[in-house]
């Protein structure tokens, strides 16, 4: 079945598992739409910067990694998705997430945003911040939030 209404989905994704269930919420809904998927993952930049013209090999060593993360997560949605027959499409962005995932939904015209979420309260919510929240403010694009399940 095909659907009108959504034609191209976002997960955000940062290869965490409780953002798997994210992850299998926007493969089925993929699925059942006939929608292209497109796996996100942003690089946060500034985040890992110390400073210290000395440290620059550390930051690139740093940046490294999370790109090698990036790759095995969405290569995560990709094998999902290849497994229900949606064609997926990996993007690898660097900068503010929030923004990031904003901004890509806007310019490419994305229907639906899919992210995970821990589901934290109070201090460690404060602590933390949440993507996922700044981006339901922000968007002006359908986000849907999977609550995921925080590893004990």
């Amino acid at each position: 079945m095909n659907s009108n209404i959504y034609r191209k989905i976002m997960v955000a994704t940062d290869g965490s598992e409780p953002v798997k269930k994210a992850v299998d919420t926007a493969v089925e809904i993929a699925r059942l739409s006939g929608a292209k998927l497109y796996a996100v993952y942003v690089v946060a930049s500034g985040g890992y910067t110390v400073g210290h013209p000395r440290d620059i090999g550390w930051e690139r060593a740093m940046k490294e990694h999370l790109s090698a993360e990036g790759k095995e997560a969405t290569a995560y949605v990709e094998n999902v998705g290849n497994a229900a027959a949606v064609e997926v499409e990996s993007i690898f962005l660097e900068g503010s997430p929030a923004n990031e995932i904003v901004d890509f939904a806007e310019k490419n015209d994305i229907d639906l945003i899919v992210m995970g979420t821990l589901g934290r309260t109070g201090l460690q919510k404060i602590l933390l911040g949440s993507v996922a929240q700044n981006v339901v403010r922000h968007s002006r694009k359908a986000v849907l939030v999977v609550k995921g399940v925080e590893a004990e």
